[in-house]
């Protein structure tokens, strides 16, 4: 399965056919309305990561990403967003997590009325992207297995 949607997502990019990232409101890791089209900024590409509090493989890629990330920035120029698709009820404990978890490095959004996992069509957790400095999505996968997120390192290093 994880191989036919990358094959698939590689004949988008191949096409050109690649979506922008959507204009959604949002929260920040501050409580502040913030809207996604913010996080273009045409100068850095991203890493996307929609995640949940009782989504052990996200949890598990993030922290796997956050233990590697200053090596990765002495490489290349890029900002992870973690958005947290955790409803209203949870959002303290989204933000507990996070904290916990030192993901301060982090851009922290939470979506607890789900807009923005709705614009960006994820169906399951962990569904992260990688997206160029002009906001377009150029990779993109679900799921996560112990080492996976060199793949994510590997298409950021690409985007120079």
């Amino acid at each position: 399965m994880k191989k036919l949607i990358f094959a698939a997502m590689m004949l988008l990019l191949a096409s050109g056919a690649m979506a922008q990232i959507p204009s959604v409101k949002v929260e920040n890791g501050k409580g502040k309305v913030v809207n996604t089209s913010s996080l273009v900024d045409g100068k850095t590409p991203m890493i996307i990561s929609f995640w949940a509090v009782t989504c052990k493989p996200c949890i598990q890629e993030l922290d796997a990403i956050n233990e590697v990330l200053p090596d990765w920035l002495d490489v290349a120029d890029f900002r992870v967003v973690a958005v947290s698709t955790d409803d209203s009820r949870f959002t303290a404990q989204a933000r507990a997590l996070a904290e916990g978890h030192g993901w301060g490095d982090f851009t922290l959004l939470y979506d607890k009325n789900g807009d923005f996992k709705r614009a960006m069509n994820v169906q399951y957790t962990p569904q992260v992207y990688v997206v160029d400095k002009n906001g377009k999505i150029v990779y993109s996968h679900t799921g996560y297995t112990q080492g996976g997120e060199n793949e994510l390192f590997k298409v950021i290093k690409g985007l120079k």
